[in-house]
């Protein structure tokens, strides 16, 4: 495709919080397979993929071409929605049963995520934009998928890895709430649910370790699974905490126009209801399920809502662009 073409302008134009355009669809995707619908959850996983490979070319095309612009937009939160793309595809990917693809894509994401996160954390500041929960957020995607491989494969020393991850990406909560600037709830322009979308995606991260605890190999003592069932369960509740006061800012301050953050929006949403529906299974909390089938449909909702406005202002700027 020719570097002129309009596509390949507006794709250059496109911000790196993009890239949660793609954790959006693709946790959507994770939980519509969840709960049981298979065909609505392949056709929104192809969405996320046909985003995905744009974004990546693109991606790769700045690193070659714009050296300096790369490196710009790689020190920003939204930088990290690289890596947390790749983890959300990979965990739907082996869900599917293609172990080898899962693999390959927690081997990049595990290479980019040590030089995004130093970059982020070295250009941190005080106050900061929801984006600040993505360091969480992709170190908490790379547990998720590293325990959903340890399951699918047995693999003891992958899920002992998964939980350091799974600490670590705590521990950066904490260093992301003391920069997040909390006029965000009311002020925000979407990415502000990822303090919310952050501790539902480390709830899923405990969910997914206890689930390959009892997938066969002897992975934790009684102790060990006490703590990671009782962090579990705290997470999600805070996580719920936040969803309730994000909203009321919502309500209170209404925000309806699109913009690229709202799909940072979409992804807590979605998260929220994988997270449900994971823990009813892992945890044996059955009534968590009809929690996650009515978060999944909000998320889906707003998935379709945030698309539309995403397709419409794409559909303006090609055509003046053309």
């Amino acid at each position: 495709m020719p570097a002129t073409s309009p596509l390949r302008a507006w794709l250059a134009q496109r911000p790196p919080a993009a890239g949660a355009a793609v954790m959006a669809s693709g946790i959507v995707s994770v939980g519509l397979q969840l709960a049981g619908y298979d065909v609505l959850s392949l056709t929104v996983l192809a969405v996320a993929c046909v985003a995905y490979l744009a974004l990546a070319a693109d991606f790769a095309v700045r690193l070659l071409r714009d050296r300096p612009r790369w490196l710009a937009d790689a020190g920003t939160p939204g930088g990290l929605t690289a890596v947390a793309a790749t983890t959300v595809l990979g965990t739907r990917f082996s869900a599917l049963g293609w172990q080898t693809l899962a693999a390959a894509l927690l081997a990049l994401a595990f290479v980019l995520w040590p030089w995004l996160l130093v970059l982020v954390v070295r250009n941190s500041r005080r106050p900061m934009p929801g984006a600040v929960f993505l360091c969480c957020v992709a170190t908490e995607g790379l547990a998720v998928l590293g325990a959903s491989l340890a399951k699918a494969r047995t693999v003891p020393w992958l899920a002992h890895t998964a939980l350091v991850f799974f600490w670590l990406g705590l521990a950066l909560y904490l260093l992301a709430l003391s920069r997040f600037g909390l006029r965000e709830v009311l002020e925000g322009h979407g990415d502000q649910w990822v303090a919310g979308g952050a501790l539902a995606i480390s709830a899923l991260a405990g969910a997914k370790l206890i689930a390959a605890g009892s997938a066969g190999p002897y992975l934790w003592n009684d102790d060990d699974s006490g703590v990671l069932r009782t962090v579990t369960l705290g997470l999600f509740v805070l996580d719920l905490c936040w969803y309730a006061v994000l909203l009321v800012g919502e309500f209170v301050r209404p925000r309806l126009h699109y913009d690229v953050r709202r799909w940072s929006t979409v992804f807590p949403l979605g998260m929220t209801a994988a997270a449900a529906l994971s823990i009813a299974v892992s945890l044996r909390m059955p009534e968590l399920d009809v929690l996650g089938q009515v978060l999944l449909w909000v998320a889906a909702a707003a998935w379709l809502a945030v698309g539309a406005g995403a397709v419409a202002e794409a559909r303006a700027d090609l055509r003046a662009a053309g």
